[in-house]
């Protein structure tokens, strides 16, 4: 059976989805497992903290080394099969994994699994992203965010209740638990089609034309419905204009000029160093340790606020599913780096004072950040790359931000166990000052892309200047159906001069 209209919309949400949370459970399964005197911990001879964070972020060097390479072959490839290429190898690190008996042997699997999550992280939103409808496309890709934080409330209660177990299963079990969500992926993805902006690019439009017509909402539709024209004829112009230099070369990611690629690729970096240096994974990655190093209490309550933690965060990824497409981008960037920066300088004074109810009200805290941390920064960078890039440059802009996150996660992950260690609290005045930073920056540099058609992007920066025409027109250089407007005056216009002419 063939899945059309509103089926295929939500079997493609269904498996992008299935990518985020196989990504989210990554994220936080190793948290409820270091840090104590478990199987984990035995197994491993008691790893000290230096090892811990080797342990925990050299998957993140795989995720970036999975990044490298979707930017390297994912156009060639597409889409599609980079995915099901992506959860492929996570299933292979995962029996890495769950059968090491050495330290070497972990890390070659994190590293493994780490390559199949950098791939899919890197891909995924651009496939989604192009897939989706303008007016639906923010909230279903918050929904990535959504579950990526289901993911991590999995882990961290997983974690737990295997906690009680003293037997290796305690941390087997949820480290290969993860091959069962890539296996799901690999087969979600394998009815599903390519991208047909992808498509047209490999100069093969009528296959476009025909995963236009099955994304219809009304059906029947075929390639002759008029939507599916209109549609693929503003892709098929805005891969023509991209175009007009000729075959692709990597100097085009860094040159200025119209299009401006070198201002997209700098807001893809930069959108995902903010997401990492506002201390989400300070604490999503070592929730637990934080609570039992930096704010002494007990391992037991430690791993319980963990999981409350997870579940505060997954709360408030859910708001940006109803706030993205009303208030958009920009907003949400700001409203949350302003929440972050506020919740860090609270946490920071009250561990200060170094008493116990202090430390229970820095807590709070805590779960209020990851409130914040759900509204903007949690789903934001992981889209925006693929949104304010052209087709041309879409999947390696998204792979070149999904690069910069990841090594960013390294630094953070790795020196996060460190900086507890030894400056304790006032780790959270550091990551405080950069959310405080953000807030200038999206203001001044970043454009608004809600409810753009993806063909709107390529004249987000035609304005140029040092803000490239966001700060001039208050971060809405484009407005949405600006690309359909240029067509119809370009289509209208020998009507007219022909028009003239009979005369």
């Amino acid at each position: 059976m063939v899945l059309r209209g509103k089926y295929l919309h939500w079997a493609v949400t269904a498996a992008s989805c299935q990518a985020f949370l196989l990504l989210g459970y990554d994220q936080g399964v190793m948290s409820g497992l270091i840090g104590a005197n478990n199987q984990f911990g035995q197994t491993f001879n008691n790893p000290d903290s230096t090892m811990q964070g080797l342990l925990t972020s050299i998957y993140d060097i795989g995720c970036a080394v999975g990044c490298l390479l979707s930017l390297v072959i994912g156009h060639k490839y597409g889409r599609r099969k980079m995915i099901i290429a992506g959860g492929s190898i996570m299933i292979i690190g995962t029996i890495i994994l769950g059968t090491s008996y050495s330290v070497p042997q972990f890390l070659v699997g994190r590293i493994v699994t780490g390559l199949g999550n950098g791939i899919n992280s890197s891909t995924v939103p651009a496939y989604q992203s192009e897939l989706a409808r303008p007016e639906q496309r923010g909230m279903l890709l918050s929904a990535q965010g959504t579950v990526t934080i289901l993911g991590l409330c999995i882990a961290y209660w997983l974690d737990y209740g295997l906690s009680f177990v003293d037997t290796p299963v305690q941390w087997r079990f949820p480290i290969s638990f993860q091959a069962f969500f890539a296996i799901c992926l690999v087969l979600q993805m394998i009815p599903l089609p390519d991208s047909p902006r992808w498509l047209c690019e490999q100069d093969r439009s009528d296959e476009a034309a025909s995963v236009l017509a099955r994304l219809q909402l009304n059906q029947p539709a075929d390639e002759s419905n008029p939507e599916v024209v209109i549609l693929r004829h503003q892709i098929e112009s805005s891969i023509e204009i991209e175009s007009a230099g000729g075959p692709f070369k990597y100097k085009e990611l860094w040159s200025g000029g119209p299009m401006g690629n070198l201002r997209r690729m700098i807001l893809a970096a930069v959108i995902n160093i903010q997401q990492q240096f506002t201390g989400s994974n300070m604490i999503n990655y070592y929730a637990p340790v934080v609570y039992q190093n930096a704010m002494n209490l007990s391992r037991n309550l430690s791993l319980v606020l963990g999981g409350c933690t997870s579940l505060a965060y997954l709360v408030g990824s859910i708001i940006p599913l109803w706030s993205m497409d009303k208030f958009g981008r920009r907003a949400s960037l700001m409203v949350s780096a302003a929440g972050l920066c506020f919740c860090f300088v609270m946490t920071a004074i009250l561990l200060s004072i170094g008493t116990s109810s202090c430390a229970y009200a820095a807590t709070v805290f805590v779960f209020i950040f990851q409130l914040f941390l759900g509204i903007g920064y949690l789903p934001v960078p992981w889209f925006y790359p693929s949104e304010i890039s052209t087709t041309r440059i879409r999947a390696r802009a998204q792979a070149f931000g999904g690069f910069v996150n990841w090594i960013c996660v390294f630094i953070v992950v790795q020196i996060t166990p460190t900086a507890i260690d030894n400056i304790g609290w006032k780790t959270f005045i550091i990551f405080a000052c950069f959310c405080f930073a953000w807030i200038p920056m999206v203001f001044f540099f970043f454009p608004e892309t809600k409810g753009l058609e993806l063909e709107d992007v390529d004249h987000l920066f035609l304005r140029g200047g040092i803000t490239g025409g966001v700060w001039e027109t208050r971060g809405y250089p484009v407005h949405p159906g600006h690309h359909r407007t240029l067509n119809t005056e370009t289509s209208e216009k020998p009507m007219i001069e022909a028009a003239h002419i009979e005369v």
